[in-house]
């Protein structure tokens, strides 16, 4: 079975669909083993829209694994994966993604995006002015000067966010950025979440976290053990989901 998501806009958003050449995002009968596990099953699924979709689900539901797949950074065993048409290999240079714990180069803020910039290949001498630009829109100039690695964990990852707006990405994925971040920082994160979305990014994130779903998703994957278990408008899946695992997962009793 195949899942759709094409919901309609809601009211007051302003990203258009038509704008993002990667989409639909195509899956069919994904699946991916390691170790003689089968650790995705048969996952098919399309998304029509522009706006975010989240994979919910349990620790070790395959949340994280998915994202990799749809990024390219690893392979399936079996099955395809199409955005706009384009194959991963082709699509991976206009995505980006964030980590749970991000990877911060032993150098100041600013060179770190410009690191990034330079694997990108952007020209050099447009270099700094976009990364500054970049940490600029997300508040974080008075980092720039400042060593990646003695930043706070919910700093590092706001810097992350900067550098991958930096790309001018069409995707970004988001691998639960705020599960080891206090309130406040959480909240940042969400609000530069928010702000990406505003400016025409299509954002994919994992998470477990019900609350921050109803803030910022439109669409939700749930998974579980691996499987695609059911999909459609979040504020639908929130309210009632249709499996006896999605209800147990929004009481609390599914755990990995």
């Amino acid at each position: 079975m195949q899942i759709i998501l094409e919901h309609p806009r809601p009211s007051g958003a302003s990203v258009q669909t038509s704008d993002m050449p990667l989409i639909p995002l195509r899956v069919e009968g994904l699946s991916f083993a390691a170790g003689g596990r089968e650790l995705l099953r048969d996952i098919s699924f399309c998304l029509n829209t522009s706006l975010p979709t989240f994979l919910l689900g349990h620790n070790g539901a395959g949340k994280s694994l998915l994202l990799r797949l749809l990024h390219g950074l690893v392979e399936p065993a079996s099955g395809t994966i199409s955005w706009g048409g384009l194959p991963v290999s082709r699509a991976a240079r206009h995505q980006a993604m964030v980590f749970q714990r991000p990877v911060m180069l032993r150098r100041p803020v600013l060179d770190n995006l410009v690191y990034a910039l330079a694997m990108r290949r952007v020209p050099r001498g447009q270099r700094r002015g976009l990364a500054m630009a970049a940490l600029e829109e997300g508040g974080l100039a008075h980092l720039a000067g400042r060593q990646a690695r003695v930043l706070s964990g919910g700093e590092q990852q706001l810097v992350a966010l900067a550098q991958a707006r930096a790309l001018r990405p069409l995707v970004l994925f988001l691998d639960e950025p705020t599960a080891s971040l206090d309130p406040a920082h959480s909240a940042a994160v969400e609000r530069a979440v928010a702000s990406v979305v505003a400016s025409g990014i299509k954002v994919i994130m994992a998470s477990h976290d019900l609350a921050q779903a109803r803030r910022l998703a439109h669409d939700v994957l749930f998974m579980a053990d691996g499987r695609l278990v059911e999909s459609g408008p979040a504020d639908v899946f929130l309210a009632e989901p249709r499996s006896e695992l999605g209800r147990r997962f929004l009481a609390g009793d599914l755990t990995a």
